[in-house]
């Protein structure tokens, strides 16, 4: 699978799902002695630094452990997440949650970001091609460490009035075709302020209205978990602006 061995990308596996879990770069002997990859602690090294020479993994200035690059959690993401279904239950909440407010776009739009947000526990984001933004939980992002950074929360919040800046995420889905976007730390952010954050968007059209509707993170948010509510809920706010001809 592209350029590494089975080996490579277990280890990398497990590298996200503990730096996920604790947001603290990860060493090879908590990963011989929590996951049992069934190697030694050298050989996990001497891969590690493998996979960092190859990008997956970077080096923390704070530790001698590594944490994932957003190369590696873009390899994760496509090559070894398995994604979470959402339950009928919760596709019946989504669907509950906006339905009384389907005939008007503004009411509509904005009960969705503040729906995302409460299901999620993250910052959720709207835009659309009429120049309309609509954002909930930024208490949320105060919860999480890497938003201990006053740098980092600061920015983020003025980025949500810039109208400009999440237009051209529309351009993306454009040029990339893809039903679901990934925007991962500072390769795609192209700020390096923002290397611990990342975003997940899902598109939706009517005949008048384009959009997108997603979350903003930190870059160890749950994939698995997140990205089956984001690409539900743009679908489903699709099919309420096309019935009502929006």
């Amino acid at each position: 699978m592209e350029d590494l061995t089975q080996r490579q990308i277990d280890i990398l596996r497990t590298i996200i799902l503990e730096y996920t879990e604790t947001g603290e770069p990860v060493g090879s002997e908590i990963l011989e002695r929590k996951y049992k990859l069934g190697v030694s602690p050298a050989t996990i090294r001497n891969e590690m630094v493998t996979l960092a020479k190859k990008n997956y993994l970077k080096k923390s200035h704070f530790s001698s452990g590594r944490i994932p690059s957003a190369k590696g959690f873009r390899f994760y993401i496509k090559h070894i997440m398995k994604t979470k279904a959402l339950s009928t239950t919760d596709e019946v909440t989504y669907k509950n949650s906006i339905w009384d407010e389907r005939s008007e776009q503004h009411r509509l739009l904005s009960q969705a970001t503040r729906v995302l947000s409460q299901r999620t526990g993250l910052l959720s984001l709207t835009v659309t091609n009429l120049g309309d933004i609509y954002y909930a939980g930024v208490g949320n992002l105060l919860t999480k460490p890497e938003f201990f950074n006053l740098d980092i929360s600061r920015n983020i919040c003025e980025r949500l009035d810039e109208s400009d800046y999440w237009e051209r995420i529309f351009s993306q889905f454009d040029r990339l075709q893809e039903e679901v976007l990934f925007i991962l730390g500072e390769e795609d952010f192209r700020d390096p302020l923002f290397d611990s954050c990342a975003s997940i968007f899902g598109e939706f059209q009517g005949q008048k209205i384009k959009g997108i509707i997603g979350v903003v993170g930190p870059k160890r948010m749950y994939y698995e978990v997140v990205t089956p509510q984001i690409k539900y809920f743009s679908a489903l706010i699709e099919d309420i602006v096309k019935s009502q001809g929006m």
